[in-house]
């Protein structure tokens, strides 16, 4: 018996202060990975992320800095509508984000499974080193709620596999 196929992804630029957030979270994760997942910190590498996917995956946890207007240091988990995803017609390498990432696969055909995103809402993102105080507060927090979410996943799938 084996469990779904989970990636856990560390995205955004450490050169843009709070955006590198999914990167220290990855980091951390990489330390100790969760047991059954795979952690890779794909930074602005958003086309080694669209080719990786392309191997299948049940479970891609996206972990990144997300405004949307929140406290900054907040983190919450998003799951996206990949129905409403536009299949990409193009691929712009050096523009691959999260969301082109995803209509990229769309575009290629690559099947999707579940994807969540673990967000952090970020302080500053402007050109300068290393998270704020508040965003660097919250990696701890992200860094469990990834954990909780695979343990989530690999329980389901044992529920329904076993």
């Amino acid at each position: 018996m084996t469990g779904p196929r989970i990636l856990i992804a560390g995205v955004g630029n450490v050169f843009l202060g709070d955006d590198g957030f999914g990167v220290a979270v990855a980091d951390r994760l990489a330390c100790e990975p969760p047991e059954g997942a795979r952690v890779a910190d794909f930074g602005i590498r958003g086309m080694h992320l669209a080719y990786e996917l392309m191997d299948g995956y049940d479970l891609l946890i996206l972990v990144d800095a997300v405004a949307r207007g929140e406290e900054p240091g907040t983190v919450s988990v998003i799951e996206p509508d990949l129905a409403a995803i536009e299949p990409a017609a193009g691929v712009d390498s050096h523009g691959m984000n999260p969301d082109a990432v995803l209509a990229c696969c769309k575009g290629f055909g690559v099947p999707l499974g579940r994807v969540l995103v673990v967000g952090c809402e970020p302080a500053d993102c402007s050109c300068r080193w290393g998270l704020t105080e508040r965003v660097a507060e919250s990696v701890g927090s992200a860094e469990r709620t990834v954990r909780n979410l695979v343990a989530d996943a690999i329980d389901a799938g044992t529920r329904t596999t076993g």
